[in-house]
């Protein structure tokens, strides 16, 4: 029988809610159960395909192709398995699926209510996660933040199953103390307030995780403890850290995983985080750094620097140089400033290593070309993912080969080299406005070209990788570009569609049409981004 254990978050957003929960999945797993993680969105979105990554951070892909929240790609780093589309519900998706079945009849004529008929959608979409994972343990993260409208039916349709099943569900409050700086004390008024919020939608949380800059102190826990109706040991502290993955492991020190199976009067199976206290110990232990450097545009807003657009390069860029001993030392370099001003680009002789990622449109790219041309000339290793990818065979196009003007067609219909170009079957679906999750989507075939870069690196002759456009190399120019020295290392057996590029007489240029960063694993670093590394460090 699975065991269904809420996450809600308190007081604001952005507090760690998804690593909370892959951190607790990844205890629970450690312990000798099966367990698996399902995110709430509380979008009218049916995915996360059409939202502005600067808003609502980066689109993870999943294996079978659902565009989903980046809390996905943290529960499949922590797990170290690959997540679905079960496990990701949005607004959209329940209404959606609600408004479907009354156009059916199959409510049999009944009226169709808000509650309970939306609540008990989002319910089947939990047990049936449970049930296609075979999960002894599902975890459940709602998004946004109590007292908020928008997750009102989400905790409801917990209230409802904590009354369908009550010895098999529980309730995990993560809540934020701040620590004013005028003040200088952590305060728990905002946890309290939370906690009531809670409690008016008929929950009790059975677990507080304190979120703050610094860790729980025993008054604080006492006074949590007392006001907000719960045991002191049901008080885990949850400060700030340097590394999230450092994060199972403080919990451990507090218990919480023990606490949590004493809950469903259940017994440690077994013990075993040493995985991960070995990744931990290797971080530490590293010295060395690695400088690396992301020519992007999705990072600025405002006054603040946000780099969730790019979460899984981030932690793809961590992977691969911790399994090197090395420590990352991340940049975020404009590619609109490099567009105003070319005398920039000698910064990126600074870096060990430059990384074009995804992106869509037309702003900045100008800027990423630079970039590529310089990396090219001036052999300092370089990565291109999807947009990179294209926007490296543009600069080769124009550059090396003398097609004055090329360009992709997403951006420029009237190019007189469209080296990248839409495929047929996409163009209808932009004629028809058939947008949300229709592009090249999920795992893709690639076959490698012995004796490259992109061999070295795999060791195999074939592989599966992600995917996320619409825009691809155009044949019809391929033969010219290898002719001056351009090889495709990598294609698509199935379409005969170029999935890698690399320039061999370069240290390191390899660029992929698909999105490797989406299956790095901490203790499984992807071979593409490894390699990279590898040599970035003798750069």
């Amino acid at each position: 029988m699975a065991k269904y254990i809420f996450v809600a978050g308190g007081v604001m957003s952005g507090i760690g809610k998804g690593v909370a929960v892959a951190s607790i999945a990844k205890i629970l797993k450690g312990k000798g159960f099966r367990t698996t993680a399902v995110k709430i969105d509380p979008y009218i979105n049916v995915d996360a395909g059409t939202m502005n990554p600067v808003e609502h951070g980066e689109v993870f892909v999943t294996e079978d192709g659902d565009e989903c929240d980046q809390d996905i790609g943290n529960y499949e780093r922590f797990l170290n398995e690959n997540i679905t589309r079960e496990n990701y519900i949005t607004t959209g998706r329940v209404y959606q699926a609600v408004i479907n079945r009354e156009r059916n009849l199959e409510y049999g004529g009944k009226c169709v209510e808000v509650v309970p008929d939306i609540p008990n959608e989002v319910i089947s979409r939990i047990k049936k996660s449970a049930s296609i994972n075979k999960a002894d343990f599902i975890l459940i993260e709602i998004g946004g933040t109590v007292g908020e409208y928008q997750n009102m039916l989400f905790l409801e349709a917990a209230r409802m199953l904590k009354l369908q099943k009550p010895k098999d569900v529980l309730f995990i409050l993560l809540s934020y103390l701040p620590v004013p700086s005028s003040i200088g004390e952590m305060k728990t008024k905002p946890t309290q307030t939370a906690v009531r919020t809670l409690n008016e939608t008929g929950i009790q949380p059975d677990i507080i995780l304190a979120r703050g800059p610094v860790a729980l102190d025993e008054p604080r826990k006492r006074k949590i403890s007392i006001f907000c109706n719960i045991r002191k040991e049901d008080v885990i502290s949850a400060p700030d850290v340097k590394n999230i993955y450092e994060i199972p492991i403080n919990f451990e020190k507090e218990n919480l995983g023990n606490r949590i199976l004493k809950k469903f009067n259940l017994r440690t199976r077994k013990d075993d985080l040493k995985d991960w206290k070995g990744l931990m110990n290797a971080v530490n232990s590293s010295e060395k750094p690695v400088k690396i450097g992301i020519v992007g545009k999705y990072f600025d807003s405002g006054s603040f620097t946000l780099t969730d657009s790019y979460i899984s390069v981030i932690e793809a860029v961590k992977h691969a140089a911790w399994s090197l001993k090395r420590v990352p030392q991340i940049s975020w370099l404009s590619a609109e400033d490099y567009e105003k001003n070319p005398l920039l680009l000698r910064e990126l002789k600074e870096y060990d290593g430059i990384i074009v990622p995804g992106g869509f449109g037309s702003r900045g790219i100008e800027g990423k070309i630079k970039a590529i041309e310089y990396c090219r000339k001036n052999k300092i290793p370089f990565l291109g993912l999807c947009y990179g990818l294209q926007l490296a065979v543009i600069e080769f196009a124009r550059n090396v080969c003398g097609m004055k003007g090329a360009a992709s067609t997403e951006n420029d219909s009237k190019t007189p080299y469209p080296v990248i170009d839409v495929m047929p079957d996409q163009e209808a679906l932009i004629k028809e406005k058939k947008m949300g999750g229709t592009m090249r989507l999920g795992a893709y075939r690639c076959k490698l070209k012995p004796g490259t870069a992109a061999f070295r690196a795999y060791k195999t002759k074939e592989v599966s990788e992600r995917h996320r456009h619409r825009y691809e190399v155009n044949n019809a120019f391929r033969e010219a570009l290898e002719k001056k020295g351009l090889v495709v290392s990598g294609i698509n057996p199935e379409r005969n569609l170029v999935e890698i590029i690399e320039i061999p007489s370069h240290p390191f240029f390899v660029a992929s049409q698909f999105h490797p960063e989406f299956k790095s694993r901490p203790l499984f670093p992807h071979p593409l981004f490894r390699e990279f590394i590898l040599v970035a460090t003798k750069n």
